[in-house]
């Protein structure tokens, strides 16, 4: 083999890890059960959520919704699993983590792009007013995604053909919003904070689309 076949190598590496993440975003966080019907409306019943309870990310001081019992828990995964043989916990928690890190970099970045397909129009329609109001002041915003330090299942419902499983991430991050002048007007470059957010992401088990969206964010 010669140098020059080498220098292909690394970039084969990457475009293999880069396809096998979007295949794994994609099926992980919905599968077909193979007797989905094509919605009529893009909005599921869950996703059909008033204003005040869709909180896009920077807001702060919103109370969290009081955790579910165990009981509550198990039986909501249980009736979404009845509902659909191809559920996974487990799988289902890995994608949500890469959901996770795509919309809170995606929303910081202000790349509506990929925030559009993750999340419910009304969610959507959030962040992107958020966005717009952030580039009209010429501000910008910047996350650093530290680490991911819990991520588990706190809730889950079937409501008719709806599924809805909430999920805590708790997470370090640092934040800043900066003005036209580069000059930090919110948050501390230096300073690591601990976030916890729940995370609710649902989906029309009838629908031909196997992808979850996120449909509700609430800020500890």
């Amino acid at each position: 083999m010669s140098g020059d076949d080498f220098q292909y190598i690394p970039i084969l590496v990457f475009a293999l890890i880069a396809g096998f993440l979007v295949l794994r975003l994609r099926s992980v966080l919905g599968r077909r059960t193979g007797n989905e019907r094509r919605r009529r409306d893009p909005l599921s019943p869950a996703a059909d959520l008033s204003p005040d309870k869709v909180v896009p990310i920077p807001a702060r001081g919103r109370p969290s919704p009081a955790p579910p019992s165990p009981a509550a828990e198990i039986a909501g995964i249980a009736a979404i699993k009845a509902a659909d043989r191809g559920f996974d916990d487990m799988g289902f928690l890995a994608g949500a983590r890469a959901a996770f890190e795509i919309i809170v970099n995606a929303f910081a970045k202000g790349d509506t792009a990929s925030l559009q397909p993750l999340l419910s129009e009304p969610v959507f329609a959030s962040f992107s007013d958020v966005i717009r109001a952030r580039n009209a002041a010429h501000e910008t915003h910047e996350t650093n995604l530290l680490a991911i330090k819990a991520i588990e299942i706190v809730d889950a419902a079937l409501e008719g053909t709806t599924a809805t499983v909430t999920v805590k991430f708790v997470s370090d991050q640092i934040n800043v919003t900066r003005g036209p002048d580069g000059a930090v007007i919110d948050g501390n470059p230096d300073q690591v904070e601990e976030k916890t957010d729940l995370w609710s992401f649902a989906r029309s088990l009838r629908a031909r689309d196997p992808n979850w969206t996120l449909v509700a964010t609430h800020q500890a």
